[in-house]
């Protein structure tokens, strides 16, 4: 079975990915724009007929744009707790409100969807309520953590059983502290319920890579506080100081903001 994976918009604009099979996939927050999303998977022959849910992280506006038209005009089941239901509904951006659509999910608590089996798990942030995803499918693990203020014990373990890696590099600590962001901004972003800065993401992956991990895609990356060359040097600095060599150890991509990446088959 070949799986499909290629993000759609990765940032503080907006955040929306896709993972599937031939036939059928699901996406994984809906941040941008209908059309956006719309346009950018019939431009990789995705028809918008196979997208079979929506799992969402987290209730803040650049995850949850869609999620509205998505699950009450395309009648496409849009999953997350509880409590991120009632975020998303609650939220300015949401202009149609979720009623047919909603399903719930326990965290840590596994459902299968099809060939998929998925696990949410916690991860700290400032939503309502928040969550990371694990998705198994043909044998290939993929873990996605867009939002997370510090890796916990618990993001840890699906860290560490991912072969796919989506993982934040929101921040660069020095572009941060000396960037334009009044002071209450930085000590959220920086905070245990805010962002990931590059060198704390970068030591973490050096210190817990595994031999089975074979893609590192960084994400969310900030438009003020970051570059995609300065997250990617970082991480890569910090591997090949443990011995690990991009590009034949594992790979590693910084995923752009407003720009879809490749889409990968694997």
């Amino acid at each position: 079975m070949k799986v499909k994976f290629i993000s759609l918009g990765s940032g503080s604009s907006g955040n929306c990915y896709y993972l599937g099979t031939e036939t059928y996939g699901i996406l994984i927050d809906a941040g941008i724009g209908i059309r956006t999303i719309k346009r950018t998977l019939k431009e990789v022959n995705i028809s918008m007929d196979s997208i079979r849910a929506v799992f969402i992280t987290h209730d803040h506006a650049d995850h949850i744009k869609a999620v509205g038209h998505l699950g009450e005009k395309l009648n496409i089941p849009i999953y997350t707790t509880a409590r991120i239901h009632e975020g998303i509904n609650k939220s300015y951006c949401v202009t149609e409100k979720l009623q047919t659509s909603i399903r719930y999910l326990e965290k840590e608590q596994p459902m299968q969807l099809e060939e998929f089996q998925i696990i949410s798990f916690e991860v700290p942030h400032d939503g309502t309520d928040n969550v990371g995803y694990c998705f198994e499918i043909d044998g290939k693990v993929f873990s996605f953590l867009t939002d997370l203020g510090e890796i916990t014990p618990t993001a840890a373990n699906y860290i560490r059983k991912a072969n796919y890696l989506i993982i934040e590099a929101n921040y660069d600590y020095e572009m941060l502290k000396m960037g334009p962001y009044p002071q209450y901004l930085k000590e959220r972003i920086s905070g245990p319920t805010g962002h990931m800065c590059n060198a704390d993401t970068a030591e973490f992956l050096a210190d817990n890579i595994t031999e089975d991990l074979r893609y590192i895609w960084l994400c969310h990356l900030s438009k003020d506080n970051n570059h995609p060359e300065l997250a990617y040097k970082t991480v890569e600095w910090k591997l090949r100081n443990k011995g690990i060599v991009v590009g034949k150890d594992v790979q590693l991509l910084a995923l752009k903001r407003n720009t879809p990446s490749e889409l990968y088959e694997f």
